[in-house]
């Protein structure tokens, strides 16, 4: 399927902030993003559009678009909520998924798998999106599936950014075996310990990545003071 013009340049501008090319605090030029992706006003503002719902970007009524990069605290205390939410799909899932959603799962690992072997991170986030998306509707609880899916699409730069730390695709990988090994024995809290420590490792390899990154020290998220980071 081909992919929209406005999601690549999300993701091209996701990695820019990330790694500090923009600053926080820096304002976002349409002209000269336009220039430089070569594209109309209109997919623009949709990659700001996405990158507002993750909260890379404030979009300020009148003044423009303004990068806004969250501080380390912030994202571990959503990726803390993250891995207990999941958590708790898992534990509803081993109970509740059909076999139709156990084959999904295997099929999109077996594709997630293919990935590695070429090493698309690119195309194993979007097959990993899919597994855990399947995991929340398992769950059977509408609410609960529906917070997950909110968090999901705010944490989502980070948690692609993270798969390119070395060797954290077959990690991943082997993390999603896990659990549905978990869920195939109807093992709810092997299926919820195996999600949460997935989800939990990605927060802690995303904070070994931005602390090589240059972090203002004076942030403007409000976050409180860090903690050491492992």
């Amino acid at each position: 399927m081909r992919r929209k013009r406005s999601d690549t340049i999300a993701e091209t501008l996701e990695g820019l902030i990330l790694d500090g090319t923009f600053a926080d605090g820096d304002r976002l030029d349409e002209v000269q993003l336009a220039e430089r992706f070569d594209v109309s006003r209109t997919p623009l503002r949709e990659a700001f559009q996405r990158l507002a719902v993750s909260n890379l970007v404030e979009q300020i009524p009148r003044r423009g678009v303004f990068v806004r990069q969250p501080g380390p605290v912030a994202l571990l205390e959503m990726f803390e909520v993250m891995a207990e939410l999941e958590a708790a799909c898992a534990r509803l899932a081993a109970s509740r998924i059909t076999d139709a959603a156990l084959d999904e799962m295997r099929a999109v690992n077996g594709r997630c798998h293919a990935s590695v072997e070429v090493r698309d991170v690119d195309g194993y986030y979007r097959e990993n999106e899919r597994f855990h998306a399947i995991l929340y509707r398992q769950s059977a609880n509408g609410f609960l599936e529906d917070k997950c899916l909110r968090l999901q699409r705010r944490l989502a730069p980070f948690r692609r950014r993270q798969l390119h730390l070395r060797g954290r695709l077959a990690q991943s990988m082997a993390e999603h075996e896990a659990v549905v090994a978990a869920l195939e024995r109807g093992d709810a809290a092997a299926a919820a310990k195996a999600i949460r420590a997935h989800v939990a490792v990605q927060g802690e390899k995303f904070h070994l990545l931005m602390s090589s990154l240059k972090q203002p020290a004076d942030s403007r998220t409000g976050d409180r003071h860090a903690p050491n980071l492992p």
